[in-house]
């Protein structure tokens, strides 16, 4: 079975909670149509074939998701009968395995792991009904992973085509403790003004996915080609000819990368975190300059550029002096440098004696933190107040 190369999927491609505009953006410089953001994502159109690339070229969405199905779901029988009205054996067979998950309540449905059970017995008993078999379930590594949200009395459904999250690139081997997912890192970067033919540095590198992000970016290499491969790459509608249109994205990307980019540079003061980071800036095939010292210690290979960091919160780097101290030292010590500062810890960044130009409110996780940018020593910036604060 072959996916129809005719447009008319409707794709959700999720983010991180306040990266929604920089995914926005970058999927409109991926060309893909009738990108639209939205709470926890960006939708877009398009055939099959531009949800895969998405999952190829996407450096900030977690997951790329395209609708299969809307439709009433009051109540439990609702539910079943509207996800069995799916043409599930479009891509789902006896042979594949499934796993469901839902998000959202109604008054009626208010246990997300009963509405799952509900919509996986409708997949299942479709396909039985038109094989004589059914499939399995995995949890934790199924063929076809199916999203179910709940919403208003309504029920979408939806097809995951990543699979394993995005932002597992592939490269990482060791991390330091507590590593930001490379999605967000992505985001991070984008959010903060530099751009791939700047030098970049991060004097609080740990594990390096800042950095190893950047160098990506800036050689151009895509995130989906250290993926041996995705979910849709799994359903029962994959066949030869879809294989051979995903191979044919593969190389056109790998054409595009190239050798040169500019002085990318990091260092921690955690001699075990930079180790981590040189395997991982290794496994990437990318160059990145890494030493291990403190950020009093800290020294960017170029006088311009852009420093971007996530500071380890609440620590402390040398003894009598906070973080925010080490990190007002660094700006003035790299004048011609902006800064972008990614952090939960608000007395980080008022300990730097500097008010920030402009700031993103975005979630680690959980975690709500605050992604504030300071331009040049002498440029803006230099007030005592914050200026704005974008959510």
């Amino acid at each position: 079975m072959s996916h129809d190369p005719a447009p008319g999927v409707t794709f959700f491609a999720t983010a991180a909670k306040g990266t929604e505009g920089a995914l926005r953006d970058e999927l409109r410089e991926l060309g893909l149509r009738g990108v639209k953001a939205d709470r926890g994502g960006v939708a877009f159109t398009g055939g099959w074939r531009d949800g895969w690339r998405a999952c190829l070229g996407s450096r900030v969405a977690m997951r790329v998701l395209a609708e299969v199905g809307s439709y009433p779901a009051t109540d439990a029988a609702s539910l079943y009968e509207g996800a069995r009205g799916v043409e599930w054996e479009r891509h789902v067979s006896s042979r594949t395995t499934i796993a469901v998950s839902v998000v959202g309540t109604t008054p009626a449905l208010v246990h997300t792991g009963f509405s799952a059970q509900r919509v996986k017995d409708a997949i299942v008993d479709r396909v039985r009904d038109r094989e004589g078999a059914r499939p399995s379930v995995d949890g934790d590594d199924p063929d076809v992973r199916v999203f179910a949200r709940l919403k208003g009395g309504g029920a979408t459904v939806y097809l995951d085509l990543a699979g394993a999250p995005l932002f597992q690139r592939g490269w990482r081997a060791a991390s330091a403790e507590a590593p930001l997912k490379e999605t967000l890192a992505a985001a991070v970067l984008r959010l903060s003004g530099w751009t791939i033919d700047q030098p970049l540095f991060d004097p609080m590198c740990g594990s390096g996915t800042i950095l190893i992000e950047a160098a990506l970016a800036s050689r151009r290499i895509a995130p989906g080609l250290f993926r041996a491969r995705f979910g849709f790459e799994r359903w029962a509608s994959h066949g030869p000819e879809d294989a051979r249109e995903v191979a044919a994205l593969r190389a056109a990307l790998d054409a595009e990368i190239t050798a040169d980019a500019p002085p990318i540079a990091g260092c921690d003061a955690d001699a075990s975190a930079v180790a981590a980071a040189e395997e991982n800036a290794r496994r990437a095939r990318v160059k990145v300059a890494l030493s291990a010292r403190p950020l009093s210690l800290a020294r960017a290979p170029t006088t311009q550029g852009h420093v971007v960091t996530n500071p380890p919160y609440g620590k402390r780097l040398s003894r009598g002096a906070g973080l925010g101290d080490d990190l007002g030292d660094a700006m003035r010590r790299h004048g011609g440098h902006a800064f972008g500062v990614l952090t939960a810890d608000d007395a980080t960044l008022q300990g730097t004696g500097r008010a920030w130009d402009r700031a993103f409110e975005l979630f680690n996780g959980d975690l709500r933190c605050r992604l504030a940018l300071f331009g040049p020593v002498g440029g803006p910036g230099g007030g005592p107040r914050p200026r704005r604060i974008v959510r």
